[in-house]
């Protein structure tokens, strides 16, 4: 997840290594830049991370990693000799499971760099400010920054110990979660974690829109689940995606979707009548909402203070698409940090609507799709590859 510079991070309980102690988690930070390279290097040293060097660019970053096994890389997209694109898959071709973060500035080229190292196995990305100022005095790039080592770091540590199977606790008329399915999650194993699931839905009402909230890891998971989704299905009914990034990201990310699904995606604008067929993506830095038209839904754009210290936050658009379209939904929430997402699930299923969340296994981060397995309100946890599947049924009126 990345955030607009005037947007703090959602806050999260900070995460505890296998050894109890941030110490644990080893850190490498590869930046042409000198300035940037002294203050993430004091940063990790002052949040108690353990930092094991840093590297003027790609090719020293390499070398580094096969002399220290880092759990974490900060790795800045633009240096000399070897960039960090041709770095990244070279870094983990030699050590897999390393947590690569990248970092870019706030550019249309750059955005649409971070995106396809996504692709290529990076676990998530920071808008870094353009100027050496910029980033000595942004609060929100260190708190990004020391979260994202925080929460990768020890995902990597604990990938050491063996996985669990989840504990679940179904409701009386629900099935029990399927086990997961293989999916290459760029981070190690969870341990379990018990939830409930809400009973399922009957003579279910057949969707309007089908509403996705992510966060990090979300711009791979989203495209791979509407992918399996498949065309067809899309065609049906609009689309309504916040995805936590900023300016600039979240239009290169419609455009990804464009092209991997072959429905139109963009950036949703004011008074905007939503259609079938199309896929809207809230913009970075404004709140994405519903009215109900004489013509049908409409989008609205807020410029509202942070809503659990997203903008956009998934619970705008929720709590607006549980009041226009009642149980007539489908909705899942995907990978991403906090809890975003959860108080809007719940009005979603109080107006009689179904949510699904994607499993701890498969996820980037469990803490958004966590939230709402934990609150009782998902009526399935599933891997990424079945949700494609379950909403397909949904929208389709088809058996899975």
């Amino acid at each position: 997840m990345a955030l607009s510079p005037a947007v703090a991070p959602p806050r999260s309980p900070p995460t505890q290594s296998t050894s109890g102690s941030a110490a644990a988690i080893r850190v490498l930070v590869a930046d042409d830049s000198a300035v940037v390279r002294g203050l993430v290097a004091r940063w990790i040293g002052e949040a108690g991370f353990t930092l094991v060097g840093t590297a003027s660019n790609g090719r020293i970053a390499i070398e580094m990693i096969a002399k220290h096994d880092p759990d974490v890389v900060l790795l800045d997209i633009e240096m000399p000799e070897l960039d960090g694109t041709t770095a990244l898959p070279r870094m983990l071709a030699m050590s897999p499971s390393v947590q690569v973060v990248m970092m870019s500035t706030l550019t249309t080229r750059n955005a649409d760099i971070s995106l396809k190292c996504l692709a290529l196995g990076a676990v998530d990305y920071i808008a870094k400010p353009e100027s050496s100022r910029g980033v000595t005095t942004s609060d929100v790039f260190r708190a990004e920054l020391i979260e994202r080592v925080r929460v990768f770091g020890a995902a990597r540590t604990r990938s050491r110990r063996p996985a669990s199977a989840p504990t679940v606790h179904p409701a009386a008329s629900a099935a029990p979660v399927a086990a997961p399915a293989a999916h290459p999650a760029p981070a190690a194993p969870r341990p379990a974690t018990p939830f409930t699931l809400r009973p399922k839905v009957r003579n279910r009402t057949s969707p309007r829109a089908l509403l996705i909230g992510s966060s990090t890891g979300g711009p791979r998971a989203v495209g791979e689940m509407l992918e399996g989704i498949g065309a067809a299905a899309l065609r049906r009914l609009p689309v309504l995606i916040v995805q936590h990034m900023p300016p600039i990201f979240t239009a290169v990310f419609a455009e990804h979707l464009t092209t991997r699904t072959g429905i139109k995606a963009a950036e949703g604008k004011s008074d905007e009548r939503i259609e079938p067929g199309r896929i809207y993506v809230a913009p970075g830095g404004r709140h994405m909402g519903l009215v109900a038209g004489p013509n049908g839904p409409t989008i609205k754009l807020t410029d509202g203070p942070p809503v659990n210290f997203c903008r956009p936050a998934v619970d705008v658009l929720f709590k607006d698409a549980a009041v226009v379209f009642g149980a007539a939904t489908a909705t899942v929430i995907l990978t991403g940090m906090g809890s975003d997402g959860t108080n809007g699930a719940r009005a979603l299923t109080e107006a009689g609507g179904p949510v699904l969340a994607q499993d701890e296994a498969t996820s980037t981060v469990w803490g958004m799709p966590g939230s709402v397995a934990r609150a009782g309100l998902a009526e399935a946890v599933l891997p990424l590859s079945e949700l494609a599947t379950a909403l397909r049924a949904m929208i389709t009126g088809q058996p899975a």
